[in-house]
């Protein structure tokens, strides 16, 4: 059995789980500060709302790094380069850890942000290494790896900030970027010759691959309104939680959370819909209980429990929709799966920041009526993009 570049299967249950684990514990690097602002603005003496800026700055350097340094695995051997950059994200983790003033803090997060792309190395080259027919399980697994690190990153940096300090997470998170190194140096096969061309070329050629392939772009857009969906309920929830009848507190809230933890587990094999040649119509379905989930937010708007139950349908559809995205777009013929690549996370993050950046205004205008109204209407507009390019999403399958 080989890939089809030419490479021995190697794509073993054990190293899946240390490609997913690595995932978790790169993607949950960038969201350790959400906790942690009021703590770390006191801590360094500036307004508790100017720290909310760390969050934005990590976020905008992890966008530049998927663009600038994700395309570099199509031309890179990832053998060096997966341990390479999460060496520079160990750096810039120290320095977060170390940082004498608020500006020195600012920075080191910005270069975490850049750094922390790691996972999205990961993942094409674990859907490169597996055999096609057990592609989308492969690819499942360690995208679901990335979304545990999400969900979990802001729950493990309360803990451990109240148990030692703001600093001691980042130190903590430095030591596991080393050991990730390490376990994918040995756990990444040697690997042949990659076709090298010129930097500029090659990002460019992320929006040419895009165009090559039909099916291309109805995925970005079929992903992209699923996770600005997931960004505008998450975010807004806040908001619910926060108001009456509930009234929680941010720990509470964060338990709350937790929920999504099942979600992201049970929908850790939803890559083997596509093994078995569902991908479309798994797809279409998906968005449909996406759908059916936002109209039970709405009723479950009183009762925790319901809405404990929503949480984990939503994640599902979610995290199924996103991971059958991913995995036709690497099935597609071709080497280019790192551009693939960057260009879902990249459509991704512009749709979760369209969600996260409406969710106040709606909720303001019409609390969680709206919010659900026009999660609705984004998920409408997904499933009306599926409806219309089935055959061309059925290119990659």
């Amino acid at each position: 059995m080989s890939t089809d570049t030419g490479q021995v299967t190697v794509m073993t249950p054990a190293r899946t789980l240390v490609f997913a684990t690595a995932a978790a514990l790169a993607v949950g690097n960038l969201y350790l500060a959400q906790p942690l602002v009021e703590v770390i603005a006191a801590s360094l003496g500036v307004p508790g709302p100017s720290a909310g800026i760390l969050v934005t700055v990590t976020q905008i350097g992890y966008a530049l790094g998927i663009f600038l340094v994700v395309p570099l695995g199509d031309s890179l051997d990832r053998r060096h380069l997966v341990p390479l950059v999460l060496t520079l994200s160990a750096l810039a983790l120290v320095g977060a850890s170390l940082a004498p003033t608020f500006g020195v803090l600012l920075a080191a997060l910005g270069a975490v942000g850049l750094s922390t792309v790691s996972a999205q190395l990961l993942t094409p080259l674990a859907s490169e290494l597996a055999d096609p027919g057990r592609r989308g399980r492969v690819v499942g697994a360690v995208a679901s790896g990335a979304l545990v690190g999400i969900l979990l990153s802001r729950t493990v940096a309360g803990v451990v900030a109240d148990l030692l300090s703001w600093r001691a997470i980042y130190a903590v998170a430095a030591l596991g970027a080393i050991v990730s190194a390490a376990a994918l140096r040995a756990a990444i096969p040697p690997l042949g010759p990659r076709d090298r061309m010129p930097y500029p070329a090659l990002l460019r050629s992320v929006f040419t691959t895009v165009a090559q392939h039909r099916a291309a772009l109805p995925t970005l857009l079929v992903c992209a309104s699923s996770f600005a969906v997931f960004s505008l309920f998450w975010t807004a929830l806040t908001y619910l939680l926060t108001a009456p009848p509930f009234s929680y507190t941010v720990t509470q809230i964060g338990l709350v959370g937790l929920a999504g933890l099942a979600g992201a587990l049970g929908a850790r094999r939803a890559g083997v819909l596509h093994d078995r040649g569902w991908s479309v119509p798994a797809t279409g379905t998906a968005l449909g209980v996406l759908a059916l989930s936002l109209a039970g937010a709405w009723a479950a708007r009183d009762s925790i429990l319901a809405l404990l139950v929503v949480v984990v349908v939503l994640d599902i559809a979610t995290q199924t929709v996103l991971v059958l995205g991913q995995t036709r777009l690497f099935a597609l013929p071709g080497t280019a799966r790192s551009r693939l690549n960057t260009a879902v996370v990249v459509s991704n993050f512009l749709g979760g920041a369209v969600g996260s950046v409406i969710s106040g205004p709606l909720w303001a205008a019409g609390g969680w009526t709206a919010v659900v109204l026009a999660a609705l209407t984004i998920n409408l507009a997904g499933l009306l993009v599926w409806g219309a390019g089935r055959r061309r999403l059925a290119d990659a399958t």
